[in-house]
């Protein structure tokens, strides 16, 4: 499994038109996706070409913290008996300057503290960043190898090529090696872009001794001194040494020029990464430079070139790859589909708790303990927790599938004499990260494309607190959702209202906004425990016995209270986003909707007590389970009807369920107002909508659910003045209720608190 660096893409279609596997019209539509022909990405991505890339990798630092938790996640299968055969080595290819992300050297140790002597990283140091040098006064390899060999990687460098070796034996009094220390990478930069004159006089010239050793040496010799990474023996050399090296990861800090072979086009220049395109003098130099096969007269045309198909270099490739197992990258499906769940085995969570109270968080824990015993999926379960298990109710799992740690566990916890110890094992089935959201996230998009780059389906829950996710590392699920991972993301003590307590850092009342840009992302705000045991019922059906490539986003909250029984036809609903909960009863003057999600749906309940007994209003309740699934399946049916005029209109499912229903509508969330809005323009007669949006506080649910004004009193104050702009009664019965329900009209705006 390699990671690609990003920015090397041309590189990887350049071998894979040499191999035969992509022809010239799609070569010539580079970035041109759309074309007729069909082109291809501009970087890594295998949302875009999924049967060509395996990971994403262009956004700088994640490869490197993917690769490690991928290596980790190989070694974590072998020790469950699920994975056989030759174990895959792993290589991450990265660049100096991306070496500064902290996501590139955050879980270093990781991969030594677990020896994972199946990851090889080659950080490509071309000493240069889009704008300028990455170290230009200093030594940027030297640093790395200060950092990785810290860490306990074994470190690899490959500095100079085998031209210098003749040079080096002849420092009898170190003076070379001296001189190589002292020249900063600034110095080497511009070295490499200057003829060698240039390096004569103000590299070689600083000591008569080192002039005198270059004497025989013309400055054409001088100026292609190679450097290591561009020397063949030397990388294979460094290669052989990584793939044989045992008990530790291995880093090969390779030293480059950046756009080796461009010449005066851009080699080794600071605008090298905005060169497009070659003159026909550059042109001819670099085929001459790199001894490809085409007359002057044809090099202008710029053709791509490789050998015929059955010529003795492309049959050499093929056969070369044909011993290798295939071309590289390539992405295959291999997994099979698996026997998920039937219904039956959901019964219990459908039932309702009667009189027991239980928060969402704890009935979703619950519902992964049955399926943990499950005898298809239950050993192929991935749950994932960056140490919050005791809060999120996990801490039983400890003991029944206990905690993966290659070395088991050495030590007799603190808590051994507890029922719910923490137990450490080889065999492990919970991947208990610490506190690194990145390091979970990443396990997780190990575990959810598992199907496609190990041939086994695995199914990751990862728990986490919701406002550490997309607010954290927004970018690594994006990642997930380019990769095709699958599984279970599951934001527990969520709600700006419900988490209380905690206050402006941990509370959160908006990572469904941030969801709702995922495309591949499902998203679900449930309020019922037979609500979440609906949804993951058929998300393991569609991800895993029916093979879609989705993964789904579920809020849990910390709120505990009686759990309902699931009513006669709502699954639908359930699943697509919208359902009636509890219609209003018959016989009062007026008529309203409230839809509510999470927990506030029981402040929609109590609004709608409030508005039957005080104000003759009859308001259905509906459980709006997700915005974004009804948003997107309006968004659908539009384009359909508006691309075919003439055939008769279809409806979305929100239009096909509101259609007939009368009165006004009204929304209540513990999210921000936004997220109910997206379906405001097709809810009849429009969409008033309460949110948590402003910045969190530390105090009780009642308080927080009134400073926030999502609580029952202003939800029935909110369908009130609803009404009234619809002409239903005048302004002074909305006064009048603001009175009685104790709202205080002045209170300052929650937004800007």
């Amino acid at each position: 499994m390699v990671y690609f660096q990003g920015h090397a893409s041309p590189g990887a279609y350049s071998r894979a038109y040499v191999e035969w596997r992509i022809n010239a019209p799609k070569l010539h539509h580079f970035r041109q996706e759309l074309s007729s022909v069909g082109g291809v990405s501009s970087y890594p991505h295998p949302y875009l070409m999924p049967d060509f890339w395996q990971f994403p990798t262009v956004s700088m630092g994640l490869a490197p913290i993917m690769s490690i938790y991928q290596a980790r996640f190989v070694r974590y299968l072998k020790s469950r008996g699920l994975l056989g055969g030759e174990e895959p080595r792993i290589f991450c290819f990265a660049g100096d300057g991306e070496m500064d992300e902290p996501e590139s050297s955050g879980a270093l140790t990781l991969a030594s503290r677990e020896n994972l002597d199946n990851l090889i990283w080659v950080v490509n140091c071309n000493l240069q960043r889009l704008d300028g040098p990455v170290r230009g006064n200093g030594k940027i390899i030297q640093e790395l190898e200060a950092l990785f060999r810290g860490a306990g990687w074994n470190v690899i460098k490959v500095i100079w090529g085998s031209d210098w070796d003749p040079l080096l034996a002849k420092d009898d009094k170190g003076l070379l090696l001296k001189r190589m220390e002292e020249a900063v990478d600034g110095d080497y930069q511009k070295y490499s872009v200057e003829p060698g004159s240039y390096t004569r006089k103000h590299f070689f010239g600083k000591y008569p001794e080192l002039l005198e050793m270059v004497n025989p040496m013309t400055d054409d010799q001088i100026r292609k001194l190679l450097r290591g990474g561009h020397d063949p023996k030397k990388v294979y050399a460094a290669y052989k040494a990584a793939v044989e090296h045992k008990g530790a990861p291995t880093v090969i800090l390779a030293k480059t020029v950046k756009g080796y072979g461009m010449g005066e086009a851009g080699e080794g220049r600071n605008i090298t990464h905005q060169q497009k395109k070659l003159n026909e003098r550059e042109l001819r130099e670099f085929r001459s430079r790199f001894d490809i096969p085409l007359p002057d007269e044809e090099v202008v045309e710029t053709p791509f070139y490789r050998p015929p198909l059955d010529s003795p270099e492309t049959q050499y490739l093929l056969e070369r790859r044909k011993q290798l197992r295939g071309f590289v990258p390539q992405r295959k499906v291999r997994a099979k589909p698996l026997r998920v769940p039937e219904a039956v085995d959901y019964e219990e969570f459908l039932k309702g708790s009667a009189d027991h109270s239980m928060s969402t968080t704890m009935a979703t824990v619950r519902i992964l303990t049955k399926l943990l015993r499950h005898e298809e999926i239950g050993k192929r379960i991935v749950p994932i927790i960056p140490d919050e298990a005791r809060t999120f109710g996990m801490d039983s799992l400890f003991r029944q599938i206990g905690i993966y740690s290659p070395k088991g566990q050495l030590y007799e916890p603190v808590d051994r004499e507890t029922l719910l110890y923490y137990n450490e094992a080889k065999d492990g089935q919970i991947l208990e990260e610490g506190i690194t959201e990145a390091g979970a996230m990443s396990s997780f998009i190990a575990a959810g494309t598992s199907y496609v780059h190990l041939g086994v389906n695995m199914i990751p829950f990862y728990f986490y607190y919701s406002m550490f996710g997309f607010q954290r590392i927004g970018d690594l699920i994006w990642a997930a959702a380019d990769s095709k991972a699958k599984g279970f993301l599951l934001g527990a003590t969520a709600g700006r209202t419900t988490l209380n307590g905690e206050g402006l850092q941990h509370q959160d009342g908006h990572s469904h906004l941030l969801a709702s840009t995922i495309p591949t992302l499902l998203t679900y705000d449930a309020a019922f425990a037979y609500e979440i045991a609906a949804i993951v019922k058929d998300g393991l059906r569609r991800l895993y016995a029916e093979g879609e490539e989705y993964f789904y986003y579920l809020t849990l909250y910390n709120e505990s209270y009686p759990m309902p029984a699931m009513p006669e036809g709502a699954e639908e609903g359930i699943l697509k986003g919208l359902y009636k909960l509890k219609p209003a009863t018959r016989g009062k003057k007026y008529k309203a909707h409230i839809f509510g999600s999470g927990p506030l749906l029981r402040e929609a309940l109590r609004a709608q007590e409030i508005l039957a007994e005080q104000f003759d209003v009859a308001a259905d309740v509906w459980s709006a389970t997700s915005y974004k699934l009804l948003r997107g399946d309006v968004l659908r049916t539009k384009r359909w009807n508006m691309l075919h005029p003439t055939a008769p209109p279809k409806l979305s499912y929100l239009e096909s369920i509101l259609q007939n229903e009368e009165g006004v509508f009204v929304a209540v969330s513990d999210y921000m107002k936004m997220v109910p809005d997206q379906i405001a323009p097709w809810v009849p007669g429009g969409l008033t909508t309460l949110g948590t949006d402003g910045f969190g506080r530390s105090d009780t649910r009642s308080n927080l659910r009134r400073f926030f004004e999502v609580d029952a009193e202003l939800s029935a104050v909110a369908t009130l003045y609803a009404l009234h702009q619809k002409e239903a009664f005048p302004a002074s019965v909305v006064e009048e209720a603001i009175k009685k329900l104790g709202v205080d009209p002045e209170k300052p705006f929650p937004f800007y608190l």
